[in-house]
């Protein structure tokens, strides 16, 4: 499984419709479960980012999927960030040369 943090804005059109978020957020959980991808955590935030979730997925495409998914509805545009855990790391580094 891949771990992402995925932070996400608001466009006009969701921040216009702002009351339906929590409704979007549980939508948003199940379109995930579709491909396969868990939502950890999913945070509203201040600051520079409207939302901060947490995803597990099987795979890289499985999130590139329903991040195309979740922008053509139009609510948020995202940023996602591919997260190692600390295991991962250690494996990683470990192959430096």
């Amino acid at each position: 499984m891949v771990t992402y943090v995925v932070l996400g804005n608001f466009t006009d059109q969701g921040i216009r419709a702002a009351k339906d978020s929590p409704k979007r957020a549980e939508a948003f959980k199940k379109m995930a479960e579709t491909f396969g991808i868990t939502v950890k955590e999913l945070f509203w935030t201040q600051g520079r980012y409207d939302l901060v979730t947490i995803l597990e997925a099987p795979d890289e495409s499985s999130v590139m999927t329903l991040s195309l998914s979740l922008g053509a509805l139009g609510n948020v545009r995202t940023e996602s960030l591919r997260a190692f855990s600390a295991t991962d790391m250690a494996g990683i580094v470990g192959k430096m040369l």
